[in-house]
Parts: C-alpha cells; sequence; structure tokens
C-alpha cells in the first residue's frame, strides 16, 4: 500500500513536471511562429529601414547615408581605396578616405619627437572635373612642429603662412586625438591666419578652411573644455575674423564637410536682396549638399529639399559685397545658457554686408530653418530665434523674433546681421512597453496569494507550531511582498499617458525664450520614487536570500556550534540597512553629478518603465543599474550557489546505509528539501544571465523560463514551506472536515436519495484520514522543518 501511495505520488510530481516543461516551451514556440509571421507579412512602415545600404539610416522619407557612400540607398562608393605613395624614398600608406576629406598615413612620428603618435602625413580625396574619384598629392609634415610650436609662428605668419596652415591641418585631421589644448592652440592659429592685418597667403586661408572643419569633428566634450580655459576668447576671434573673410572670394564660394563659405558681389542692376540657401544632402555633411545664390530674389522661397534659406536686405549696402559662413554645429559658439547634449544637426549660419553696422534699420534679415531629426523618435517642442552677442560671448535675442509665414519651416526675422541660430529643443517619443503580459500578471497574483499566506501562517500558528516565529523567512517573504505589489501597480510610467506631438509646439512670435537644453523631459517624481523603491526591496529580497543562506549553512554545517550573539538582531541590521545604503548612495552619486539639473532622475531611472536607467552608448561604468544592482546580486547568487552546493553535497543528499523500506519516500523528501532551498536562495535567478545571450530564439524561452520561475516564486515558498508543514495540512484536514460537515447538514440527502450516493459520500469522509496519512509522505521530519523554517 505505502509502494502505491509513492507510486502516486511520484507519477503525479512527473505529471506537473511535464505541464510547466510543456507550457514553457509552447510559449516559446508561439512567441517564435509569432516572430517568423511578422518577419513574412512586414509592414510598409519597416521596410525603408532595410531599404538604406552600407549603414544609411531612413529618416523622413529618405536614406540618410554616411560619407563614405551616396545615392538613393547608399549604395555608390564616395570614397577613396586603400593607397600608397612614395615620396623620397619613403612609403605612406593610407586607409579609405571619404570625397571631400583628408585620410592620415598610417605611419605616424616616432616617440620622442614635439609630434610623436600624430601621422607623417595626409592626403585628400577629391573628385575630379569629370566626377572621377581620385587621390590627390601627399601633404607632409614635420615631426618637430605641434600645435603649440605653431601659435609662437604667429607673429611672422606674413611670410610663412602656407607653411603654418598646412602643418595645422595635417595635425588636426584626426580629430578623435585632439585635445583641449589642442583645439585652443589650432582655433588661435586659424584665426590669425584669417586676420586681415596679418596679411596671410589666399592659399593658406583656404587651408585653413579645411583645419576649421576638421577641428568641429572633435568631440562636445573636448571643446566645453578648451571653452573653459580659453573663455571662448580664441573661438570669438576666429567667429570675427572668417565673418570678415566671408566678403574677399568674389562670387566663389568654399564647401568643406563642416563648413561652407560664400562671397557674393553686388552691382547696380540687382536688388537690395540677396537669398542664400543650403539644401539637404545625402549625408549630414555640408559637402554633400548644395549651396545656392539668388541676387534678385523677392522673399523667400523654400522647397522641400531646403535645409535652411536667409534673405539679406542689403538696404542703402546694396552695392557692397555680401558674405555668409555656415558651420556644420556649434562647437564653436559654447554657450553658457543653452546646452545641447544630442547629435542634432543645428546648422549656425552668418550672414553679413561689408560696412553694415549691427543694429541699422536698414538692413534686415529673414531665415527659414528645417532642421534634421529623427522625426519617429523626437517631436520639436519649442524653439528660439537667436544671435551670436560676442560681447557676451552667449546667445542674446535682442532684434529677433519668431515668424510662421512658410507652412512647415521654423521662421525667425532679425533686425541686424551677425551669426544665426535656431535653438530648438526636443522632446522624445518614448515607446512605453506593456511591462505586464498574461504570464507575468498571473505569476506575480499567485506569488502575492502565497507571500500574503505563509507571512499570516508563520505568525498565527507560532504557538501551534511550539516555536518562534522565523524570523528570517517573515522577512523575505515580506520584502518579496513588497517588491510584488510594486511592480504590478507601479513600475509603468504614467507619462504615457501624456499625448504631445509636433503640433503642441510654441510658436508664439511674442515668445522668444532662449530654452535650457536641446532635449526636455517631462518630470515624473513618482515614477522616481517607485523606481528607488522597487530597487530597495528588490536589493532587500535578494540580502534576505543571502542571510537565509548564511543562517541555514550555521545550522546545519556547524552543526556543534550555537549561533552567534545577537544573531536576529546583525542579520536585521543587514538585511534592511545595507540595501538602503546603497540605494541613498546611488540616487546621492547620481544627483551629485548632474550638478542639480532637473533632469537628473532619467540618470538614475528609465523614461519607459518606472526602473533603472540602462547603459547609455555602452557606458556601462556610470550605469546605475551595474554597480548599483547586477554586481551585488551577482555577488549574493555566487555565494548562495556555493552554499547551496555545500549543503546539498553534505547534508541533503549523503548517502545513508541505514535506509531500509523507507528509501524511495526519503528520496522523494530530499528532493522536495532541494527544491525549498533553491527556491529560497533565489537559484533560480541565474536564468537572467542567459536572457543576455546574443540570440533571440534562445533568449525568448529563457525569458519565460525566467518568468515562470521568477514570479511565482512567493507560490513556489508558499508551497514548499506552508503546504507541506504537518501544521498546516492538520488545519487544512480540520477545515475540510468542518466544511463537508456543514454541507452535509445543511442540504441533507432526502430519503429516496440512492444507496449508492450515500455509500459516496461516507467513502469520502472516510478517505480524510488517508489522505492525511498521504501528507506525512510528504512532509520533511520535525527536525529538518524547525532547521528549514529557522
Amino acid at each position: 500500500m505505502r509502494s502505491c501511495r509513492s507510486c502516486n505520488v511520484r507519477v503525479l510530481v512527473a505529471i506537473v513536471c511535464g505541464l510547466l516543461t510543456g507550457i514553457v516551451l509552447g510559449l516559446g514556440i508561439w512567441r517564435m511562429v509569432v516572430r517568423i509571421n511578422r518577419g513574412i507579412f512586414v509592414s510598409v512602415s519597416s521596410t525603408p529601414i532595410q531599404f538604406c545600404r552600407n549603414g544609411g539610416t531612413w529618416q523622413n522619407g529618405r536614406c540618410i547615408c554616411t560619407e563614405e557612400w551616396k545615392g538613393l540607398r547608399c549604395t555608390i562608393t564616395n570614397f577613396c581605396e586603400n593607397s600608397t605613395y612614395k615620396v623620397n624614398g619613403t612609403i605612406f600608406t593610407f586607409a579609405r578616405i571619404p570625397v571631400g576629406r583628408y585620410g592620415p598615413s598610417l605611419q605616424t612620428c616616432d616617440p620622442g619627437t614635439a609630434n610623436a603618435g600624430n601621422p607623417k602625413a595626409t592626403r585628400l580625396c577629391d573628385v575630379s572635373e569629370l566626377g572621377d574619384i581620385k587621390e590627390q598629392n601627399v601633404t607632409i609634415a614635420s615631426c618637430e612642429v605641434n600645435l603649440e610650436t605653431l601659435e609662437y609662428q604667429i607673429n611672422n605668419i606674413t611670410k610663412v603662412s602656407e607653411n603654418i596652415s598646412i602643418e595645422a591641418q595635417v595635425l588636426t585631421t584626426d580629430a578623435n586625438k585632439l585635445t583641449a589644448e589642442n583645439i585652443t592652440s589650432a582655433t588661435a592659429v586659424v584665426g590669425q591666419i584669417f586676420n586681415a592685418t596679418k596679411e596671410a597667403d589666399s592659399k593658406a586661408k583656404k587651408i585653413a578652411i579645411t583645419t576649421v572643419s576638421q577641428i568641429l569633428d572633435a568631440s562636445e566634450a573636448v571643446f566645453q573644455k578648451a571653452a573653459e580655459m580659453d573663455k571662448s576668447t580664441t573661438f570669438n576671434i576666429l567667429i570675427k575674423n572668417m565673418e570678415n573673410y566671408s566678403f574677399s572670394l568674389g562670387d566663389e564660394k568654399v564647401v568643406e564637410p563642416n563648413i561652407a563659405i560664400q562671397s557674393v558681389t553686388r552691382d547696380n542692376e540687382k536688388g537690395s536682396s540677396v537669398l542664400f540657401s543650403v539644401q539637404k544632402g545625402s549625408s549630414n555633411s555640408l559637402a554633400s549638399g548644395e549651396t545656392l545664390i539668388n541676387k534678385s530674389a523677392d522673399g523667400l522661397n523654400p522647397d522641400g529639399q531646403t535645409e535652411l534659406q536667409i534673405l539679406l536686405n542689403t538696404g542703402e549696402n546694396y552695392k557692397n559685397p555680401c558674405g555668409f559662413v555656415v558651420y556644420q554645429n556649434h562647437k564653436l559658439f559654447q554657450s553658457k545658457t543653452f546646452t545641447a547634449t544630442s547629435n542634432f544637426s543645428q546648422k549656425i549660419i552668418s550672414g553679413k554686408v561689408k560696412g553694415s553696422e549691427e543694429g541699422k534699420n536698414d538692413v534686415s534679415v529673414q531665415m527659414v530653418f528645417n532642421p534634421t531629426y529623427d522625426k519617429r523618435e523626437f517631436q520639436l517642442h519649442s524653439y528660439a530665434c537667436v544671435y551670436w552677442n560676442f560681447s557676451i560671448k552667449d546667445w542674446d535675442t535682442f532684434g529677433c523674433q519668431k515668424t510662421m509665414n512658410t507652412t512647415g519651416f521654423l521662421g525667425c526675422q532679425c533686425n541686424h546681421t551677425t551669426n544665426f541660430a535656431v535653438l530648438m529643443s526636443f522632446k522624445k517619443d518614448y515607446k512605453y512597453p506593456e511591462s505586464l503580459d498574461i504570464l507575468s500578471n498571473i505569476g506575480c497574483a499567485l506569488s502575492i496569494a502565497g507571500l500574503a499566506l505563509t507571512i499570516l501562517f508563520q505568525i498565527l500558528t507560532r504557538k501551534i507550531r511550539k516555536t518562534s516565529v522565523t524570523w528570517v523567512l517573515v522577512s523575505l517573504c515580506t520584502s518579496m511582498l513588497i517588491f510584488n505589489l510594486l511592480f504590478v501597480f507601479g513600475i509603468e510610467n504614467s507619462n504615457k499617458n501624456l499625448k504631445t506631438s509636433d503640433r503642441n509646439m510654441d510658436t508664439n512670435p511674442g515668445n522668444n525664450k532662449i530654452p535650457e537644453r536641446d532635449t526636455i523631459e517631462t518630470p515624473n517624481p513618482s515614477c522616481t520614487a517607485i523606481a528607488a523603491l522597487l530597487h530597495y526591496f528588490l536589493l532587500v529580497t535578494f540580502t534576505w536570500n543571502g542571510l537565509s543562506a548564511t543562517q541555514l549553512y550555521l545550522l546545519l554545517i556547524r552543526t556543534m556550534k550555537p549561533l552567534p550573539r545577537h544573531f536576529i538582531v546583525i542579520i536585521s541590521l543587514v538585511g534592511w540597512g545595507v540595501p538602503a545604503i546603497v540605494v541613498s548612495i546611488t540616487i546621492g552619486v547620481i544627483y551629485a553629478l548632474s550638478g542639480n539639473k532637473s533632469y537628473w532622475e532619467l540618470d538614475y531611472r528609465q523614461e519607459e518603465i518606472c526602473w533603472l536607467a540602462i547603459p547609455k552608448n555602452n557606458d556601462f561604468a556610470r550605469s546605475p543599474l551595474l554597480w548599483s544592482f547586477i554586481m551585488p546580486v551577482t555577488i549574493i547568487l555566487i555565494t548562495n550557489i556555493a552554499i547551496f552546493v555545500t549543503i546539498t553535497v553534505k547534508v541533503l543528499w549523503k548517502n545513508n546505509q541505514n535506509l531500509t523500506s523507507t528509501k524511495k519516500v526519503s528520496s522523494l523528501k530530499k528532493v522536495f528539501s532541494t527544491l525549498s532551498i533553491a527556491v529560497v536562495f533565489g537559484i533560480t535567478w541565474i536564468f537572467a544571465y542567459a536572457m543576455l545571450i546574443n540570440n533571440d530564439d534562445i533568449r525568448i524561452v529563457f525569458s519565460y523560463i525566467f518568468c515562470l520561475f521568477n514570479t511565482t516564486q512567493g507560490l513556489q515558498i508558499f508551497i514548499l514551506y506552508t503546504v507541506r508543514t504537518k501544521v498546516f495540512q492538520s488545519e487544512a484536514s480540520k477545515v475540510l472536515k468542518s466544511l463537508t460537515s456543514s454541507f452535509d447538514r445543511e442540504r441533507s440527502m432526502p430519503s429516496i436519495t440512492p444507496l449508492r450516493l450515500r455509500v459516496r459520500m461516507y467513502n469520502m469522509l472516510r478517505a480524510i484520514p488517508s489522505l492525511n496519512e498521504r501528507f506525512r509522505l510528504l512532509e520533511p521530519s520535525a527536525a529538518t522543518e524547525e532547521t528549514s523554517l529557522s
């Protein structure tokens, strides 16, 4: 009889395990089928993403190519292949060079030289008059000269201007290596080359334009540091001198990837307005776009391909030449009031008439801007029409206002000429996910119920079990219960219900206020608080997992030694206090590093859900998810696994030669005891690391396994630590008997009830003791129960 009961239990366990495995595999296969169907029946909106080739991206109805490719699908080469060049017995090797760029040689100056580590030569990739792409001659620099030493040669720039300009161009070829000191020295050198009083050679000035374009490829952080060191003095001098230089080119233009300069001469037959347009190109480079001049325009006339257009009303100075300078980005214009953090192409345009003075009423400017940004990800929130005020070295709005005369464009009008810009602020269009699916909801609901019942059982049955409340288990269940409740009701960001669009943009001409930064975030302190609470209670849960493992190790492995004094007090301080310290330090450090700015919270949490922020641009070192959660959890899990293996081998599955007829039952007890320890140690969280596998199908299967085991962790604790106890089984049997008796009294069977039905009811009631006996086969011994629940 005992053998049959044991067999039935094994069959039941096998069926349950088989069903769970089938559910997990079924969900994984179903998800794979859905992904395959989505891949076959792809929507039209996702097709352009695959339409662009060679690194091109689909933005606003067209492919934006890298500088090395062009064409409708970015399939036409726009670069020079790897090449070599021999000069005086020395061979220089060059990697692939985009058209319009200078490429550095792979040969660098030897250590110990002034220019150590920098390329010895550069080579231009250009297009011939027939449209053929070919390399130009190699320019060789001196390894004994660097940007700092060039500053000392500025006084003699009249005689050696071309040599100095060439050296500066070679030294700034690799913008990734430029430091803040290099930026300061380079801008000082080229600023003096454009200085009219230095009388530098015209060829030197054209080379200097290339140098400025190369400098603008340096990082924003380097420019910010250089501006702090030099107080933007060299930047302002360079900008002013380039404005004056823009009058001297006749009707010629010089276009580099990051800067374009255009001069316009005037005659009596033309009108009093000059229209300058910058068209969109196949890439974000200015060299790929097109600059156009119209000397007789009556007004602005942008079309769908216009990125920027400026109408210069020259007034009484209609005979004087005009000059235009376009900067690809704002890096030379380091502002203290406006912070740029995105990579949007916010071009700066300078329009000026020679001989005119700022503030003169007969000179005015009209402009339209069509900013380039990914409209699928960002929404334009507001903008301001500004000019660069050299006296305060910052953006100013005096004399400028917003206009909305042209549909689809950002309009501006100013009553003076200088460097103009539209400072735009964007709102990111976050994709808020549905964080809880059906499986998560069911699992969390079962866990919440199981954890609540476990806590109540441990407290209410204290006297019946004749043992103290198991503080470790109650603390673990409490922290896990609070975390599950916060997860279910608070992880989704309430900002997802806010509906915004470009139509909400502030276009009021009277509100021309400079925004603080180019991207704004909708504050949500409640979401930040939820993220902090989730962070805290999940760390508390893992800490109590570790403390439970430590306690069980002390009880089972060090059986002859008592627990340390004040053990409960110590572990309580650790379990509830250490996670609070970790969370407090994390928030404090992030707040301090943000400089007390309003958007500091997004360095701590995500906007998509109320949880810790994920690394940006692979910057894992600054990610709170790494050093305030993953690292401590990994340490706890490794420790728990080591203790779990030790206890399993030395205690639970240690061979016992005295086992007789109860061997099968003992093995079953060992299985349940092993599962009990694994659950309370949080061992199943190791499936989270399997979700990092770079394979979608495998990751999906492990995601469902992780979800199944961890969302139901509270239910598992309830089954293994409450249902399997003698007290619970005894009380459950009493409740079942009471309910059955009450039901039998209230609805007594009529006399005509067949005898067979009476016999079945009688047998069912008689079977309850048998059920109790079966429960006893699954319960641990008294010593094991007290140890595992202590």
